[in-house]
């Protein structure tokens, strides 16, 4: 089990689907099902069960708010059926958390399904949002969802970006500053995330041992008009 974490803007959203549509098309191992479950009740925008059929159509099954589809209304409730993918040993289960220590409150109901030795919580960061604009405040957001959860941070995601303007550069700078965060926390860098349709891979060679592609999956189309 995957628990991902992450300030509003970091980008958590877009790494959990992208993680996601990773691991459908892999699809390897003992894992014969995935399901990306949408706990994120407080922020209202950019939601994993908005890419429901997208991922569906996989064999990502997706799990989450008590609307389901209906993204033009909103509760701070989850459905029901989602401890099914939670007491599935059988099943692959990423959970995008809500975004602060306030979002990631929800998790403590679940706790008793999080056993260390099956569950790893990823912190994303993007370093050009102001709450984790530095090796400090970053470490700060993680020590806040660490004591509000009870869960310990293990891995660290770079996903430092500026959207549509990121570069290598941009990449490479949050690069630095995640191993600087890793060395005073002790967890590890889980990867390095790269738009692809913006950025090459090849640009991050000896950087990066860890480059993991991520899509816009969650980004309008309007935006761009």
């Amino acid at each position: 089990m995957i628990i991902v974490t992450g300030h509003y803007g970091s980008g958590k959203t877009e790494f959990s689907v992208s993680l996601a549509m990773l691991m459908a098309h892999e699809a390897k191992g003992p894992f014969p099902r995935l399901a990306l479950v949408d706990m994120d009740i407080v922020n209202p925008y950019f939601r994993s069960r908005e890419r429901m059929r997208m991922l569906e159509d996989v064999g990502v099954k997706v799990y989450g708010g008590v609307y389901k589809t209906e993204i033009t209304a909103e509760l701070p409730e989850l459905a029901a059926d989602i401890r099914a993918p939670l007491e599935d040993q059988g099943c692959r289960v990423i959970i995008d958390a809500g975004g602060n220590d306030s979002g990631a409150k929800v998790l403590i109901q679940f706790k008793k399904y999080f056993t260390p030795d099956e569950t790893a919580v990823l912190a994303v960061l993007n370093f050009n949002r102001f709450e984790t604009r530095d090796a400090s405040s970053a470490i700060d957001h993680i020590n806040a969802i660490e004591a509000v959860t009870g869960l310990r941070v293990e891995g660290i995601v770079n996903n430092t970006h500026l959207l549509l303007e990121t570069t290598a550069e941009t990449i490479v700078k949050g690069h630095q500053l995640c191993i600087d965060v890793c060395r005073q926390t002790g967890t590890a860098l889980w990867c390095d995330c790269y738009p692809e349709q913006l950025v090459q891979k090849e640009t991050l060679s000896g950087i990066s041992d860890y480059p993991m592609p991520i899509g816009l999956y969650m980004r309008p189309t309007w935006l761009d008009k």
